[in-house]
């Protein structure tokens, strides 16, 4: 069993499946949402399918591009992270850089083949997304200003992966603003270099308010029933569970960071819950207008997401320091 944690635990920390299951409620949103209007463009399309294949395939697409993501951050910095983090699987020895460069490939190739039964439009959205994430893990992650408004986006465009039509875009947009938050908040507790000057944050929040109008245009765009902002189909109270669930996570986060040792643990727990809580939006969406059945699902997902950051931790202490006997 020892054997077996090692060999798995230095993989799950590389690719941080730990929170995937936020991409995953994302996804699983749009299409549970799609299926659930007729008004979306896109809702025929996606009922003529089997849902367990659109579920599977959209967690095996979100789970690969996340995990490409992840690896790819750490082939990147892993000479940086030999000084500032040796405990990374890279750096610490538990993982070979060839090896990582080929789960890297590998994550990448499950992306692209779980985007296929969404058609030409979302794989070229997976495709643009690992662009993306390219152009930020060299550049725009050391550029505060354009990091965490792009970290956002890449958040939001993979949810819009199954459904590219997607008409009621409220949720893409709060999901963005959270990612873009989380993003600046861990950035800032963690005293990340470089650090966040004044201009940053001005430069940062233009970016943020230009990308949330560009969002809420095309939504006013796309809108053909009801005031130009929110259809007459999608009931207001829709919004209420998601804007409690705000202000709850920024209740949780700041009690968790002040209960933190230090400012690189309260990152930690901040990114974490921030990442669950992405699911939980999901599942707010679906409690607002009604959608029961569909609720009970992405709440499922929060519950495996919270229960899998619990256990993958107990796995890592086991594999790095195994129960032992003592000798009375």
């Amino acid at each position: 069993m020892r054997l077996i944690l090692e060999r798995v635990a230095p993989i799950l920390r590389l690719t941080r499946v730990t929170t995937a299951f936020a991409v995953v409620g994302n996804v699983w949103l749009v299409i549970l949402w799609t299926r659930a209007f007729p008004q979306e463009p896109a809702s025929a399309a996606l009922g003529e399918r089997p849902l367990a294949l659109l579920l599977i395939a959209s967690a095996a697409s979100s789970l690969g591009l996340f995990a490409f993501g992840a690896c790819l951050n750490d082939l990147a910095d892993q000479h940086r992270d030999r000084w500032l983090r040796p405990d990374r699987p890279i750096p610490a020895g538990q993982i070979r850089a060839e090896t990582a460069v080929g789960i890297t490939a590998s994550t990448l190739l499950m992306a692209i083949l779980g985007a296929v039964p969404f058609g030409t439009s979302g794989i070229l959205i997976t495709v643009l997304l690992a662009a993306g994430i390219l152009i930020f893990t060299g550049a725009a992650r050391f550029v505060p200003a354009l990091g965490f408004v792009a970290y956002g986006l890449i958040y939001a465009g993979a949810m819009v992966m199954p459904n590219v039509r997607l008409a009621f875009l409220w949720p893409v947009w709060l999901i963005f603003i959270h990612s873009a938050v989380i993003a600046a908040i861990t950035h800032k507790l963690a005293g990340k270099t470089p650090l966040i000057t004044t201009r940053a944050w001005v430069v940062a929040g233009i970016g943020i308010i230009f990308w949330s109008a560009f969002i809420l245009w095309f939504a006013a765009a796309r809108s053909t029933e009801g005031s130009m902002f929110w259809p007459s189909w999608v009931s207001p109270t829709a919004a209420i569970p998601p804007a409690l669930l705000a202000v709850v996570c920024a209740l949780l986060c700041l009690r968790k960071a002040q209960a933190a040792r230090d400012g690189v643990r309260a990152s930690e727990k901040v990114a974490r819950y921030g990442s669950l809580w992405m699911s939980l939006y999901a599942c707010g969406w679906m409690l607002g207008v009604s959608q029961f059945n569909e609720a009970w699902i992405l709440g499922a997902v929060a519950i495996l997401g919270y229960v899998g950051m619990t256990l993958l931790r107990e796995v890592y202490s086991l594999a790095e320091q195994p129960v032992g006997y003592r000798r009375v």
